[in-house]
């Protein structure tokens, strides 16, 4: 029987472009699902990974942790999904389920953890296979390309989120970007305060903040005209973290939302006192997908999205790095109305 085959872009090392290729369509072992993928978003995380930031991807990998797809076919214990449901991959993507971690409810610190698109095969290709207990079951609402941002930008905003008091009115968010633009619907409905930071002098980013509902919009050296009660750092530029303590107000919290972060300069203690905390959030749990699409059924979150075909990969990346992404940049495996 002739092998199928199927287009993916393939990471083979740091430095280097990905590269267009025909693969086996993967098949599914007795735990996972086979997914015909619809769209992958492309995260920060994932220039991390090609940047050599995150040192221990597999190679050769297929990037890709935001993914939107329909089941094609399912192993022998796969229970809970079925082919022709919709799901959503996200970032964690197995647990081991026996380590202090996992039995302290605690799967996102898992020791023996895998994650989607950087340990197993992800989402820049036309298939992937995922462990059927990681992916999200979805409604029909979600079959679109604009939903893959959800799988992570949102996901880990919410993370991000939810461990703020959630007394905090005065909200700061700092880097305006995928996450940023999604989690400003959340806390606007919400009846928050968003204080939004950008690249100093960044009139694109600025402008969509304000157009999502921000109190007040500035650079990332601006003050802003009140203290902050919380501040969540999407940046991923470590001299943000003393400039977020300096807007915070007494008892409040920094949260680093990402992956990785540059360098953080010394700064003094008067900057942390007064029982202010940084806190860094580490991937997420699937109990933080389910209520995130629980909260979803209340407000109505709307993603912006710039698309681009599979083969257009690194011109998408390139565009992430360089900012020119309005919300969030998906890759589409088909082109509109195949």
């Amino acid at each position: 029987m002739k092998t199928a085959m199927m287009q993916a872009m393939i990471f083979e090392g740091h430095g280097k472009p990905l590269l267009l290729k025909e693969i086996p369509v993967p098949e599914p072992g007795d735990d996972q699902v086979l997914i015909k993928i619809i769209a992958c978003g492309i995260c920060r995380t994932d220039l991390h990974v090609l940047d050599g930031e995150l040192t221990k991807p597999k190679l050769p990998l297929v990037p890709g942790h935001e993914i939107i797809g329909t089941v094609a076919a399912a192993g022998k214990n796969v229970q809970d999904i079925k082919p022709g449901d919709l799901v959503g991959v996200p970032w964690l993507g197995y647990t081991c389920g026996t380590c202090k971690y996992c039995r302290q409810h605690k799967e996102n610190l898992c020791q023996n953890a895998k994650f989607t698109g950087y340990t197993l095969d992800g989402g820049y290709a036309q298939f992937t296979v995922a462990y059927s207990k990681y992916c999200f079951k979805l409604s029909e609402q979600y079959h679109n390309p604009e939903s893959a941002p959800l799988l992570c930008a949102g996901l880990i905003g919410y993370r991000s989120y939810h461990m703020i008091n959630p007394d905090a009115q005065n909200i700061g968010m700092y880097g305006f970007g995928a996450a940023a633009h999604i989690l400003i619907q959340i806390a606007r409905a919400q009846n928050k305060k968003v204080f939004a930071f950008t690249r100093d002098g960044d009139a694109k980013s600025q402008s969509f903040a304000r157009e999502l509902g921000a109190y007040w919009v500035g650079g990332g050296a601006d003050t802003p005209p009140e203290k902050l009660d919380a501040s969540i750092i999407f940046a991923p530029a470590g001299e943000l973290i003393p400039k977020a303590l300096q807007d915070l107000d007494k008892g409040g919290t920094v949260i680093c939302g990402g992956i990785h972060m540059s360098q953080i300069p010394a700064f003094s203690y008067d900057l942390l006192w007064e029982e202010r905390a940084v806190r860094s959030v580490a991937n997420l749990t699937r109990e933080d997908g389910l209520n995130f699409f629980d909260l979803l059924k209340s407000i109505t979150v709307h993603t912006q999205t710039e698309l681009f075909l599979l083969p257009q990969a690194n011109e998408a990346i390139d565009k992430l790095r360089k900012g020119q992404v309005k919300g969030a940049a998906v890759l589409v495996m088909d082109q509109p109305g195949d």
